[in-house]
């Protein structure tokens, strides 16, 4: 585990710095470090007429970093639903505003699984530009039958990786 711990802070792929070559090296990373990070780049069309970042663009940015950090455990939206016929869902949202994002800041996503349950998983969000926190979020999200769309256990493959990454 040691020699893991070492290359995974060698990876900088959880911040956007550099390309990590495996999904094993990510999900190594991932374990050590307990959170995920992913870049942004706020680009003008993410902006108001002030040159501030949208509120709702936020949002985006939280579900790409999770859809991201999903990735990086291996599992990709589309094998999601042809492989185990679910999908996963936005069920609650409590979303905190502290400080505007502006054109061309560089900010970083930070998801964190804080709970996983049968069907449901709990992940705590920020969004940071540098070491200011920026916006918080707690994010409930269920997994359903991609067919019809009512709650379903998460498929024991992807819970079983998920676990892992629960602080403990």
């Amino acid at each position: 585990m040691r020699k893991a711990a070492e290359r995974a802070t060698r990876h900088t792929d959880l911040v956007g710095e550099e390309r990590v070559s495996t999904r094993q090296s990510r999900q190594v990373a991932q374990q050590v470090s307990g959170s995920f990070h992913w870049s942004v780049r706020v680009y003008y069309e993410d902006t108001d007429g002030g040159g501030v970042v949208y509120h709702a663009n936020y949002l985006k940015f939280m579900e790409r970093a999770r859809t991201e950090w999903l990735r990086s455990l291996g599992f990709d939206q589309t094998e999601l639903r042809t492989k185990f016929g679910v999908l996963f869902v936005v069920r609650r949202l409590k979303l905190q505003y502290r400080r505007p994002a502006c054109f061309n800041d560089s900010l970083s996503v930070i998801t964190q699984l804080v709970k996983t349950g049968r069907s449901l998983l709990e992940f705590q969000q920020t969004i940071q530009r540098n070491d200011e926190i920026l916006t918080e979020a707690t994010v409930e999200v269920v997994c359903v039958d991609a067919d019809q769309f009512k709650p379903v256990g998460i498929p024991a493959p992807i819970r079983n990786t998920m676990k892992m990454m629960e602080p403990q």
